[in-house]
């Protein structure tokens, strides 16, 4: 198979994903998921309590990521936390390469459009559950759109996905947004088009009319996505918490301390380089709409709107956003620019490797002798570059220097080595890590489990970390003997991370 220009783009494209997501990926939460996974993989079974931390000992944890903690904790044992960076960076390539697939128009500006939505979601790029919801998100959009729009019906593919998604990470509920958005969409697109048919036959009888309504509805794109929308809701039921597992989402999003102390659940800081991005592919996303010639469907509008919305309202809905609307700024996009080309022809790319094609005796084209050669040098070396910056990513050295970096391990080594009799105070940030290094010895205060600590404990901690009235009670009371905090403690909107 001839390596064309068109290939090598896309060859450069996903390489250059590759690199960009090739980097240490081990986040402040991701410890806590390799300490659970870790558990379950020695005991052989499900972790459903908590054991990690003396304020909720032996209370019910809803832990909806254990499929993916076991995962991680058998990637860790096989490679490392450069096999979590591997494994992180593959997932993230593969979620594009089904974002590249959902899309349309030319390869240069599908691929334009993957590197503004993979700049936009790249602040989420680590090691954690929430990778392969970003996976799992990006196959549904995959699914969802080429049923809409090029009558490809893998629908049944949903509900297996969904009864994976469920048990690896909380952010299904992404997937049943998806489902419910296009149901809506699809089943307004046919009520307005059987209410103009029947505006425009007034001689029909009601029953007539009634019967054409019925047999568009049956027909309609709707039904199968609700049908399907169902199927997933009864398959999402399968998993260690049965149906209230479908409730699940509205719990974490109830308590009050994410919203206000907890960067990730707040609306964007667009002070912040990461969000001026965001801003970049909202905007280009309007504009495309506004210029193209091509008129809005409204399954694309509300989609768009829906997920803009949760974006501007939680910043961790960022990631989500850029997945799903990357294919709809392709669509726009690609219909401006071939109006764009029709007005001025000099635009089109007749040729894009600047040269000239020769013609085969089946008069296909074929690229020009030596193309082919010149076009894999050029590959490997730059996958050769590619291997160099991933074993970088590989190395212990680079992989520790990153964690040192954002987590007490300094402390944790001489807590472990002088162990205090007593309980632990520590900073919100540090409790994945000390549950990844002190665990059995030293339980945490609190963690990234913020479904499990609720707003009572996390006020609680909050107010004692400010050093607010009644901190030295909380102290006493607790029995507390050691205090790990950070060394510059400001408790501002930025300091506390929550990333299942």
């Amino acid at each position: 198979m001839a390596l064309t220009t068109r290939r090598l783009a896309l060859s450069i494209l996903f390489l250059g994903l590759f690199a960009m997501a090739m980097k240490p990926s081990v986040d402040t939460d991701s410890f806590w998921h390799l300490r659970a996974g870790a558990w379950m993989l020695d005991n052989a079974r499900l972790l459903t309590i908590d054991l990690f931390s003396y304020t909720r000992f032996n209370q019910a944890w809803i832990n909806h990521s254990w499929l993916s903690q076991t995962l991680m904790a058998i990637i860790y044992r096989v490679g490392g936390y450069g096999g979590l960076n591997l494994f992180t960076a593959s997932v993230i390539v593969l979620a594009f390469v089904f974002v590249y697939r959902a899309g349309e128009g030319g390869g240069y500006l599908r691929a334009f459009i993957i590197i503004l939505a993979a700049t936009t979601s790249g602040v989420y790029w680590s090691a954690r559950p929430q990778i392969l919801s970003l996976l799992l998100t990006a196959i549904f959009v995959y699914i969802l759109y080429d049923y809409l729009w090029r009558d490809a019906n893998r629908l049944w593919l949903l509900p297996p996905l969904m009864l994976l998604w469920v048990n690896l990470h909380g952010g299904f509920a992404i997937g049943f947004i998806l489902l419910v958005v296009a149901f809506v969409g699809e089943l307004l697109r046919t009520s307005l088009r059987t209410s103009l048919r029947v505006f425009e036959k007034q001689s029909q009888s009601v029953t007539e009319i009634a019967s054409q309504r019925t047999l568009a509805m049956t027909n309609s794109k709707a039904t199968w996505i609700g049908g399907y929308g169902l199927a997933c809701a009864v398959v999402a039921c399968l998993n260690p918490y049965g149906a209230q597992m479908l409730l699940y989402p509205f719990r974490t999003v109830s308590i009050g301390v994410l919203q206000n102390f907890i960067q990730e659940w707040q609306s964007p800081n667009f002070h912040q380089p990461e969000a001026q991005v965001f801003i970049v592919m909202l905007l280009a996303t309007v504009a495309a709409i506004g210029f193209s010639r091509r008129r809005l469907d409204l399954t694309d509008f509300l989609v768009f709107a829906v997920f803009s919305a949760l974006s501007l309202l939680a910043w961790r809905n960022v990631a989500a956003f850029a997945v799903v609307v990357a294919p709809i700024l392709m669509r726009y996009a690609n219909s401006a620019v071939e109006e764009l080309q029709e007005k001025y022809p000099k635009l089109k790319l007749q040729n894009p490797s600047g040269l000239t094609h020769s013609v085969s005796l089946r008069g296909a084209p074929r690229d020009p002798k030596g193309l082919t050669l010149i076009n894999g040098f050029i590959v490997i070396v730059i996958a050769f570059a590619v291997l160099l910056k991933m074993a970088d990513a590989m190395s212990a050295k680079t992989n520790d220097e990153a964690i040192a970096k954002l987590a007490p391990v300094k402390a944790a080594e001489y807590l472990k080595a002088n162990p205090v009799a007593g309980k632990m105070f520590n900073a919100y940030n540090f409790g994945g890590y000390l549950i990844w290094a002190l665990y059995p010895h030293q339980l945490v205060y609190v963690d990234g489990r913020t479904d499990l600590y609720d707003d009572e404990l996390l006020k609680e901690y909050l107010n004692t970390a400010l050093a607010d009235d009644g901190w030295e009670k909380t102290l006493k009371d607790r029995d507390i003997r050691v205090v790990l905090v950070e060394t510059a403690e400001t408790m501002n909107n930025e300091t506390m991370n929550n990333e299942e």
